[in-house]
């Protein structure tokens, strides 16, 4: 699965810690998702897309 994380997280300046702490989780499990080695469980998505208020599939796809 493919994203924009990355580029919607350095927009805002935001580091891949400050990303993980939001969403409570590691910042390995950011850099494994804007690399494309780790697919997010449903909800995480959702966290993610809330954060930055963008529909999922805006975010992830295939």
């Amino acid at each position: 699965m493919k994203s924009i994380l990355r580029e919607l997280r350095t927009e805002r300046g935001w580091s891949q810690a400050h990303l993980a702490d939001l969403l409570e989780v590691s910042r390995q499990t950011v850099n494994a998702i804007e690399t494309d080695r780790y697919d997010p469980s449903l909800p995480l998505a959702f966290a993610i897309a809330h954060i930055f208020a963008k529909p999922i599939e805006e975010i992830f796809s295939i």
